[in-house]
């Protein structure tokens, strides 16, 4: 999900059906906001603005601090992985494109995309614990999966992140 604090591309929608409400919504890197076909290009304007913020405002809600992923790591670490898993330093970036978390097993270091930022928090939970798991197994042999065992949503993530990462895909050879 693209980070609301750079401004996002923004397409308007007019509607002549729609006479009051205005909507605003995220489709991949883009914000769509919906208003009524009848407004003026300063009410255009007006709305496209309060609606940004609003979204912002939302997202911030859903998005946690490097202090929050940090925290949320230990959490994980001592529920999944006894206390194993001890990272240097958990973070966002917003380097990685093609992958949706990363791990320097020698420096201890954990980065997460932030096109993560939004997702529910089972998807979240378990790329953290998926970098993690890196901390104490490299690779993706079955030693590594075996530590994701408990994790009782490995698989729903994995599927959701497979979806998102399809539609990206498509949106990218249909656009």
């Amino acid at each position: 999900m693209a980070e609301m604090s750079t401004q996002p591309q923004v397409e308007v929608r007019r509607s002549k059906r729609r006479k009051t409400t205005v909507s605003a919504h995220q489709e991949g890197d883009r914000v769509i906001v919906a208003i009524p076909a009848h407004l003026s290009k300063v009410q255009e304007r007006e709305w496209v603005a309060k609606m940004l913020a609003g979204l912002e405002r939302k997202q911030a809600k859903r998005r946690p601090s490097d202090e929050g992923l940090w925290a949320r790591a230990g959490e994980l670490s001592r529920r999944y992985l006894g206390g194993r898993a001890q990272p240097t330093s958990v973070r966002w970036v917003t380097n990685q494109n093609g992958r949706w978390g990363s791990c320097t097993p020698a420096e201890g270091s954990i980065r997460l995309s932030t096109r993560l930022q939004g997702m529910p928090q089972y998807v979240l939970d378990y790329v953290l614990l998926h970098e993690l798991a890196h901390l104490l197994c490299s690779g993706h042999g079955p030693q590594f999966w075996a530590l994701l065992d408990p994790y009782p949503h490995t698989e729903k993530a994995k599927g959701f992140l497979d979806g998102i990462a399809h539609a990206q895909h498509l949106n990218q050879t249909h656009a």
